[in-house]
């Protein structure tokens, strides 16, 4: 994953200190691509342990059209909490509850759940259920249904951004658009993400996109291509230096593999279909969210 450390080193060497919505300011570029053969094994960055874990339970949840966090969090899968529990902290209901015990209260009570654990339109309501003026559109099985039959298509596009709903959003969409890509009998994708937080998202975008498109593959009978990963803002939060540099500093590991179990169909998968190979990597860093 050097080329993951190259993206690192880019943002410190160009990149200006930028403040934004979060208050938490950032050293920020504009502008950078990556690209990942897929044979070569699976871009699961080795010099801090990623958590595929939440990375796949995320995925799932995505293709799935949820947009509550309550699967996640059923899961132990906390990268969603934080935004849910900001804006809980603002209505009337609140208690003076931690953020753990609000997440306690999402996996035991339903009803507070379904009230509080809701994101609005985010990734899946897009992905799924994208609502136009005349119709709703599910973009993701249509892209899979068209690519079984016109893989030359310029037109395999599913896109996140839906200006009319931005508003209703926790958090628009960071990752805004991808598009599929087939030659020689080979499924490429490439991701345009919007902002791309450089530290904590980065690993976890990486990751499931590639695992999307293998999982794509699977199910449209394609050999694996590339994953392209292009940005606009990338940025490093000032309080995630020590982690980017203590990383800067570790050698990199030999890519894992990932098994996935044979579907029909990208709505049949299930987390025991995945199995994570000859993954060894340098101890987490650990770093927080900004909001």
């Amino acid at each position: 994953m050097r080329e993951y450390l190259s993206f690192l080193k880019n943002i410190l060497d160009k990149g200006t200190m930028t403040k934004n919505r979060t208050k938490i300011n950032t050293i920020s570029t504009f502008g950078y691509q990556m690209r990942f053969d897929l044979n070569k094994g699976f871009p699961l960055v080795t010099t801090k342990k990623v958590h595929l874990k939440s990375i796949v339970h995320e995925l799932l949840w995505f293709i799935s059209g949820s947009t509550n966090i309550k699967y996640l969090v059923d899961n132990n899968v906390r990268i969603w909490n934080e935004w849910p529990y900001k804006k809980y902290q603002q209505s009337t209901e609140y208690l003076g509850e931690t953020i753990t015990e609000f997440v306690e209260k999402i996996k035991n009570d339903q009803k507070f759940a379904l009230k509080h654990g809701e994101l609005g339109p985010v990734y899946g309501k897009q992905w799924r259920n994208f609502e136009g003026k005349k119709k709703v559109v599910d973009q993701l099985l249509k892209i899979i249904a068209e690519i079984k039959v016109n893989p030359n298509s310029r037109r395999l596009i599913v896109n996140a951004w839906n200006a009319s709903e931005i508003d209703s959003m926790a958090l628009p969409p960071c990752h805004v658009m991808f598009q599929f890509y087939v030659k020689n009998n080979k499924l490429s994708c490439q991701l345009y993400q919007r902002s791309a937080d450089a530290f904590l998202g980065i690993p976890f975008n990486i990751a499931s996109y590639s695992l999307l498109t293998m999982m794509i593959a699977k199910v449209t009978n394609l050999e694996l291509g590339e994953f392209i990963h292009t940005f606009g803002d990338c940025h490093i939060y000032e309080n995630h230096l020590d982690q980017v540099n203590l990383q800067l500093s570790r050698e990199p590991k030999k890519l894992p593999k990932i098994i996935i179990k044979e579907r029909n169909n990208i709505l049949d998968f299930t987390y025991e279909d995945f199995e994570l190979i000859g993954y060894e990597s340098h101890p987490s860093i650990k770093g927080d969210v900004a909001v």
